[in-house]
């Protein structure tokens, strides 16, 4: 196993299926409480520890995971709003490296991260078919169509999840 992509890199083939969405989006709404059964009992010596060499630690993964989503679900405004929309990227590493991310408890994190999806699965899950072909243009990954990323994101929080209940597994956390 790859520590760096415990699930595998992301990989597309979509279009969607309506039926492939749906459990996705499902995927997306089971994230919050993946990522706080992966931490749950960890003291703070264990979520100030790197999930592999040279990564992050398990705090700044916790803390990671809501501003991507919160980016992402923004994202998702901006293509539902508006024509092909140019997003603004953000550096995830640096802000990895603020206070906050290295230093705060993870149940507000966790806290923020269940209210998020809940009103982004809600969002989601009211989309047509129509509205999973709406783009935006991200200056990284080029044109980025709802229904790759509503795939991106499902395959992000459980890669991050793995992140954690791989090192647990190594450690014996368990």
């Amino acid at each position: 196993m790859d520590p760096k992509y415990p699930i595998g890199q992301f990989d597309w083939t979509g279009p969607n299926t309506a039926e492939q969405r749906s459990r996705l989006i499902d995927e997306i709404a089971a994230a919050p409480q993946r990522m706080g059964s992966a931490v749950a009992g960890l003291t703070d010596a264990q979520l100030n520890t790197p999930y592999r060499e040279g990564g992050w630690t398990v705090r700044q993964v916790v803390h990671h995971v809501p501003d991507s989503h919160m980016n992402s679900y923004i994202r998702f405004k901006f293509a539902l709003t508006e024509h092909e929309p140019t997003i603004k990227p953000y550096d995830e590493s640096v802000w990895a490296e603020l206070i906050d991310a290295k230093t705060a408890p993870v149940e507000p994190s966790l806290n923020l991260l269940e209210g998020l999806h809940h009103r982004w699965t809600l969002l989601l899950r009211s989309l047509s078919e129509e509205d999973v072909k709406r783009k935006f243009f991200h200056p990284e990954l080029g044109v980025v169509t709802i229904d790759k990323y509503i795939a991106l994101y499902a395959w992000h929080g459980k890669h991050h999840v793995a992140h954690i209940t791989a090192l647990r597994e190594s450690k014996g956390w368990n």
